[in-house]
């Protein structure tokens, strides 16, 4: 068992470096941020959820802060539905509503029923900037392989956009997570994100602190420094998320 496990493991990294290679070899200009959310394929039955993150982007040309606040809940044992608002800073360092979302996230397998856990994800998102409109629809595949303590986390979606001043296009992106479980309320792991013209690599850490019966807190918080192209260009994301 222990020797299938470590093939199986090798399998997934050779996976991994193989569609690094072939994202990072498409060098366009990307219309979106790629670091965000790495999403686990879990879905609780019964679940309710209010969730906050804020996004703060530093490149040479120019400073991005965007906060997103959610609500969701599952509508099945292994479907759940998220709603969420997309605020940015606008050039009047105001913030502005600039986006709405929805969400779907699909637990295709119970965790630990087979050797790896899968799930999917659908987004819908509308958006106004500028007096622009612009709208974009997500179909991404979740994995997630526990080793002991450590475990890895893939995601790769597929975007498909368009609206008044962005061309109609298609897009791929690609996050990936190797969290080690320290402790429940510690756990450190390295995160990687590419998407057009974008390779960015660093450190993140993750929490949670349980309460009585199924309501818990959960904190995630990410630096993610771009390395396939020279200059600036840092991201730091933060995450709260309670669940109930």
């Amino acid at each position: 068992m222990k020797k299938y496990i470590s093939a199986s493991f090798g399998e997934v990294l050779k996976l991994v470096t193989g569609i690094l290679l072939s994202l990072s070899s498409m060098v366009v200009q990307a219309d979106g941020v790629v670091v965000d959310k790495v999403y686990h394929p879990y879905v609780t039955a019964n679940e309710k959820e209010f969730e906050w993150r804020l996004l703060s982007s530093e490149t040479d040309e120019a400073n991005r802060l965007a906060q997103r606040l959610g609500y969701g809940q599952s509508i099945l044992e292994n479907l759940a539905l998220d709603f969420y608002l997309i605020a940015e800073r606008d050039d009047y360092k105001d913030f502005t509503l600039q986006a709405v979302e929805v969400e779907a996230r699909w637990m295709m397998t119970e965790q630990g029923q087979y050797w790896a856990d899968w799930g999917l994800l659908f987004e819908v998102e509308a958006a106004e900037r500028n007096d622009n409109k612009s709208f974009e629809i997500t179909s991404g595949l979740i994995f997630e392989k526990e080793f002991g303590k450590k475990s890895l986390t893939m995601n790769l979606f597929l975007i498909q956009e368009w609206g008044d001043v962005i061309p109609t296009e298609m897009e791929t992106e690609f996050r990936l997570k190797y969290r080690y479980r320290y402790l429940p309320g510690f756990q450190p792991a390295i995160e990687l994100y590419t998407g057009e013209d974008f390779l960015g690599i660093g450190p993140a850490m993750m929490g949670v602190h349980r309460f009585k019966g199924q309501k818990q807190l959960k904190w995630e918080v990410g630096f993610i420094t771009e390395i396939a192209h020279s200059g600036k260009d840092h991201s730091l994301r933060f995450a709260l998320e309670y669940e109930f």
